[in-house]
Protein backbone atom coordinates (compact mmCIF):
# COMPACT_ATOMS: atom_id res chain seq x y z
CA UNK A 1 0.00 0.00 0.00
CA UNK A 2 1.19 3.43 -0.78
CA UNK A 3 0.60 6.77 1.18
CA UNK A 4 -0.15 10.06 -0.48
CA UNK A 5 0.95 13.64 0.77
CA UNK A 6 -0.18 16.48 -0.97
CA UNK A 7 1.82 19.77 -1.13
CA UNK A 8 0.38 23.08 -2.44
CA UNK A 9 3.30 24.71 -4.62
CA UNK A 10 1.95 28.17 -5.51
CA UNK A 11 -0.89 29.50 -7.38
CA UNK A 12 -2.41 31.30 -10.18
CA UNK A 13 -6.10 33.64 -9.97
CA UNK A 14 -8.34 33.54 -12.85
CA UNK A 15 -12.07 34.47 -13.06
CA UNK A 16 -14.00 31.33 -11.63
CA UNK A 17 -16.45 31.23 -14.56
CA UNK A 18 -13.45 30.47 -16.79
CA UNK A 19 -13.14 27.47 -15.28
CA UNK A 20 -16.85 26.39 -14.42
CA UNK A 21 -19.40 27.73 -16.61
CA UNK A 22 -22.22 29.63 -14.35
CA UNK A 23 -19.54 30.48 -11.69
CA UNK A 24 -18.65 33.87 -10.71
CA UNK A 25 -16.60 36.30 -12.59
CA UNK A 26 -14.56 37.07 -9.59
CA UNK A 27 -10.51 36.11 -9.35
CA UNK A 28 -10.20 32.88 -7.98
CA UNK A 29 -7.36 30.75 -6.16
CA UNK A 30 -6.05 27.75 -8.40
CA UNK A 31 -3.66 26.18 -5.98
CA UNK A 32 -0.88 24.37 -8.17
CA UNK A 33 -0.72 20.99 -5.99
CA UNK A 34 2.17 18.19 -6.54
CA UNK A 35 1.86 14.89 -4.67
CA UNK A 36 4.47 12.41 -2.94
CA UNK A 37 3.56 9.06 -2.93
CA UNK A 38 5.52 6.68 -0.60
CA UNK A 39 6.11 3.42 1.45
CA UNK A 40 8.95 2.12 3.43
CA UNK A 41 10.35 1.31 -0.13
CA UNK A 42 9.84 3.42 -2.56
CA UNK A 43 8.96 7.60 -3.20
CA UNK A 44 7.58 9.04 -6.59
CA UNK A 45 6.45 12.95 -7.64
CA UNK A 46 3.53 13.45 -9.24
CA UNK A 47 4.10 16.75 -10.75
CA UNK A 48 6.14 19.93 -8.99
CA UNK A 49 3.67 23.17 -9.43
CA UNK A 50 5.48 26.60 -9.40
CA UNK A 51 9.35 27.45 -8.86
CA UNK A 52 11.50 30.65 -9.03
CA UNK A 53 12.42 29.00 -12.42
CA UNK A 54 8.95 30.45 -13.75
CA UNK A 55 9.58 33.87 -13.19
CA UNK A 56 12.53 33.64 -14.78
CA UNK A 57 11.87 31.98 -18.18
CA UNK A 58 8.48 33.84 -17.81
CA UNK A 59 10.25 37.50 -17.90
CA UNK A 60 10.89 38.39 -21.52
CA UNK A 61 9.33 38.00 -24.64
CA UNK A 62 5.75 36.58 -25.76
CA UNK A 63 6.33 34.18 -22.55
CA UNK A 64 5.20 37.07 -20.32
CA UNK A 65 1.74 36.98 -21.55
CA UNK A 66 1.63 33.72 -19.83
CA UNK A 67 1.64 35.11 -16.33
CA UNK A 68 0.08 37.73 -17.19
CA UNK A 69 -3.29 36.36 -18.20
CA UNK A 70 -3.21 33.98 -15.16
CA UNK A 71 -1.40 36.44 -12.55
CA UNK A 72 1.37 33.53 -10.39
CA UNK A 73 1.99 34.04 -7.08
CA UNK A 74 4.65 32.04 -5.51
CA UNK A 75 7.23 32.07 -2.40
CA UNK A 76 10.58 30.56 -2.53
CA UNK A 77 9.96 28.59 0.92
CA UNK A 78 6.63 26.68 -0.95
CA UNK A 79 8.69 25.20 -3.64
CA UNK A 80 8.62 21.72 -3.37
CA UNK A 81 12.15 20.66 -3.10
CA UNK A 82 12.28 22.71 -0.24
CA UNK A 83 9.11 21.69 1.30
CA UNK A 84 10.03 18.04 1.13
CA UNK A 85 13.22 19.02 2.83
CA UNK A 86 11.24 19.84 5.60
CA UNK A 87 10.62 16.21 5.65
CA UNK A 88 13.91 14.91 5.48
CA UNK A 89 13.77 14.26 1.29
CA UNK A 90 16.15 14.82 -1.18
CA UNK A 91 15.97 14.16 -4.50
CA UNK A 92 18.32 11.51 -4.05
CA UNK A 93 15.77 9.79 -2.00
CA UNK A 94 12.96 9.96 -5.17
CA UNK A 95 12.53 6.97 -7.91
CA UNK A 96 11.14 8.99 -10.28
CA UNK A 97 8.89 12.00 -11.22
CA UNK A 98 5.24 11.08 -13.24
CA UNK A 99 3.90 14.40 -15.19
CA UNK A 100 0.68 14.91 -15.75
CA UNK A 101 1.20 16.74 -19.42
CA UNK A 102 3.72 19.78 -19.59
CA UNK A 103 1.96 22.95 -18.80
CA UNK A 104 3.80 25.11 -16.82
CA UNK A 105 2.40 24.97 -13.57
CA UNK A 106 3.13 21.04 -13.66
CA UNK A 107 7.05 20.85 -14.62
CA UNK A 108 8.35 24.52 -12.89
CA UNK A 109 10.14 22.77 -10.37
CA UNK A 110 12.38 19.85 -12.66
CA UNK A 111 15.74 22.08 -12.51
CA UNK A 112 15.68 21.09 -8.68
CA UNK A 113 15.53 17.66 -8.69
CA UNK A 114 18.60 16.84 -11.34
CA UNK A 115 19.44 13.07 -12.36
CA UNK A 116 15.69 12.06 -11.08
CA UNK A 117 14.13 9.74 -13.47
CA UNK A 118 11.20 11.86 -15.70
CA UNK A 119 8.17 9.31 -16.38
CA UNK A 120 5.60 10.75 -18.71
CA UNK A 121 3.80 10.50 -22.05
CA UNK A 122 6.32 10.11 -25.04
CA UNK A 123 3.15 10.76 -27.57
CA UNK A 124 2.57 13.87 -25.61
CA UNK A 125 6.27 14.75 -25.32
CA UNK A 126 6.58 14.67 -29.73
CA UNK A 127 3.21 17.02 -29.96
CA UNK A 128 4.65 19.65 -27.37
CA UNK A 129 8.71 19.61 -27.65
CA UNK A 130 8.73 21.43 -31.11
CA UNK A 131 6.08 24.26 -29.90
CA UNK A 132 7.29 28.06 -30.55
CA UNK A 133 6.06 31.17 -30.07
CA UNK A 134 2.43 31.93 -29.87
CA UNK A 135 1.58 27.54 -30.29
CA UNK A 136 3.74 27.40 -26.90
CA UNK A 137 2.09 30.06 -25.64
CA UNK A 138 -1.16 28.72 -26.51
CA UNK A 139 0.11 24.79 -25.53
CA UNK A 140 1.10 26.73 -21.97
CA UNK A 141 4.65 25.21 -22.55
CA UNK A 142 7.57 27.09 -21.49
CA UNK A 143 10.63 25.90 -23.16
CA UNK A 144 12.89 27.09 -20.26
CA UNK A 145 11.49 25.21 -17.24
CA UNK A 146 13.12 22.08 -19.44
CA UNK A 147 16.32 20.96 -18.01
CA UNK A 148 19.05 19.88 -20.27
CA UNK A 149 19.08 16.45 -19.66
CA UNK A 150 15.06 15.81 -19.88
CA UNK A 151 15.12 13.23 -22.64
CA UNK A 152 18.05 11.64 -21.72
CA UNK A 153 16.11 10.72 -18.15
CA UNK A 154 12.79 10.43 -19.87
CA UNK A 155 10.57 6.84 -19.61
CA UNK A 156 7.74 6.96 -21.55
CA UNK A 157 4.78 5.03 -19.44
CA UNK A 158 3.95 3.47 -23.37
CA UNK A 159 6.69 1.62 -23.02
CA UNK A 160 5.38 -0.32 -19.50
CA UNK A 161 3.83 -3.10 -19.01
CA UNK A 162 0.23 -2.50 -19.26
CA UNK A 163 -2.23 -4.03 -17.11
CA UNK A 164 -5.95 -4.63 -16.67
CA UNK A 165 -7.62 -2.27 -14.19
CA UNK A 166 -9.60 -3.17 -11.12
CA UNK A 167 -13.17 -3.64 -11.92
CA UNK A 168 -14.14 0.17 -9.80
CA UNK A 169 -11.53 2.01 -12.47
CA UNK A 170 -12.03 -0.13 -15.78
CA UNK A 171 -13.63 2.59 -17.29
CA UNK A 172 -10.41 4.27 -17.42
CA UNK A 173 -9.58 1.28 -19.89
CA UNK A 174 -6.11 0.39 -19.39
CA UNK A 175 -3.29 1.02 -16.75
CA UNK A 176 0.61 1.05 -17.29
CA UNK A 177 2.47 -0.17 -14.18
CA UNK A 178 4.79 1.91 -12.63
CA UNK A 179 5.70 -0.15 -9.90
CA UNK A 180 6.21 -3.94 -10.19
CA UNK A 181 3.73 -4.64 -6.87
CA UNK A 182 1.09 -2.80 -9.63
CA UNK A 183 -0.29 -0.38 -7.01
CA UNK A 184 0.99 2.99 -9.12
CA UNK A 185 -0.44 2.61 -12.40
CA UNK A 186 -0.62 5.54 -15.17
CA UNK A 187 -3.90 6.17 -16.85
CA UNK A 188 -4.50 8.39 -20.09
CA UNK A 189 -6.76 10.88 -19.73
CA UNK A 190 -6.60 12.73 -22.76
CA UNK A 191 -7.98 16.60 -23.58
CA UNK A 192 -6.89 19.06 -21.52
CA UNK A 193 -3.30 18.56 -22.95
CA UNK A 194 -1.19 16.62 -25.40
CA UNK A 195 -0.60 13.30 -23.45
CA UNK A 196 -2.18 14.01 -20.18
CA UNK A 197 -2.51 11.29 -18.06
CA UNK A 198 -3.63 10.46 -14.29
CA UNK A 199 -2.22 7.92 -11.70
CA UNK A 200 -4.29 5.55 -9.96
CA UNK A 201 -2.75 5.18 -6.50
CA UNK A 202 -3.75 1.75 -4.29
CA UNK A 203 -3.95 3.38 -0.25
CA UNK A 204 -4.98 1.41 2.75
CA UNK A 205 -8.40 3.26 1.70
CA UNK A 206 -9.06 2.03 -1.22
CA UNK A 207 -7.53 3.44 -4.72
CA UNK A 208 -7.43 7.03 -5.55
CA UNK A 209 -7.17 8.56 -8.88
CA UNK A 210 -4.73 12.00 -9.38
CA UNK A 211 -6.54 13.35 -12.18
CA UNK A 212 -4.34 16.25 -13.00
CA UNK A 213 -6.22 18.78 -14.91
CA UNK A 214 -8.79 16.43 -16.57
CA UNK A 215 -11.28 18.79 -14.47
CA UNK A 216 -10.79 21.92 -12.56
CA UNK A 217 -13.27 21.71 -9.43
CA UNK A 218 -14.96 18.89 -8.93
CA UNK A 219 -18.49 20.40 -9.57
CA UNK A 220 -16.83 19.77 -13.19
CA UNK A 221 -17.47 16.10 -13.16
CA UNK A 222 -20.82 15.49 -10.53
CA UNK A 223 -22.40 18.25 -12.64
CA UNK A 224 -20.95 17.25 -16.30
CA UNK A 225 -20.47 21.01 -16.00
CA UNK A 226 -17.58 22.13 -18.08
CA UNK A 227 -15.72 25.59 -18.10
CA UNK A 228 -16.40 28.86 -20.36
CA UNK A 229 -15.88 28.51 -23.77
CA UNK A 230 -12.42 30.52 -23.69
CA UNK A 231 -11.39 27.84 -21.75
CA UNK A 232 -11.69 25.33 -24.93
CA UNK A 233 -8.88 27.43 -26.90
CA UNK A 234 -6.44 25.73 -24.91
CA UNK A 235 -7.57 22.67 -24.89
CA UNK A 236 -5.45 19.66 -26.52
CA UNK A 237 -9.30 17.96 -27.79
CA UNK A 238 -12.54 18.99 -26.82
CA UNK A 239 -14.36 15.99 -27.42
CA UNK A 240 -11.56 13.97 -25.35
CA UNK A 241 -11.64 16.35 -22.51
CA UNK A 242 -15.76 15.99 -22.01
CA UNK A 243 -15.00 12.12 -22.81
CA UNK A 244 -12.90 12.06 -19.40
CA UNK A 245 -14.75 14.32 -17.58
CA UNK A 246 -17.72 11.90 -18.05
CA UNK A 247 -15.08 8.85 -17.04
CA UNK A 248 -14.31 10.97 -13.87
CA UNK A 249 -18.42 11.61 -12.84
CA UNK A 250 -18.47 7.78 -13.11
CA UNK A 251 -15.69 7.26 -10.93
CA UNK A 252 -17.03 9.67 -8.55
CA UNK A 253 -20.63 7.88 -8.34
CA UNK A 254 -18.40 4.50 -7.69
CA UNK A 255 -17.53 7.06 -4.45
CA UNK A 256 -13.56 6.63 -6.17
CA UNK A 257 -11.61 9.24 -4.50
CA UNK A 258 -10.29 12.05 -7.18
CA UNK A 259 -7.90 14.58 -6.38
CA UNK A 260 -7.40 17.27 -8.77
CA UNK A 261 -4.29 19.42 -9.28
CA UNK A 262 -6.23 23.02 -8.95
CA UNK A 263 -9.72 22.69 -7.38
CA UNK A 264 -10.15 26.58 -7.40
CA UNK A 265 -12.18 28.40 -4.45
CA UNK A 266 -15.09 28.44 -7.25
CA UNK A 267 -17.96 31.14 -6.37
Amino acid sequence: MLTIQQFEVGYCTHPGCVALKGASFKACKFPARAWLIHNEKQRWLFDTGYANHFYESTRNGIMRLYRTVTPVYFDPKDALINQLAREGITPSDLNGIILSHFHGDHIAGLRDFPDVPLLFSGDGWQKTRGLTGFAALKGAFVRGLIPEDFEQRAQFYEGFEAVDLPAELQILGQGFAVNSQKTLLIVPLPGHAPGHIGLCVLTEHGWVLLAGDAAWSPTNYRELRGPMAIAHIIMDNKQAYYQTLNKLHELDKQNIAIQLCHEGELI
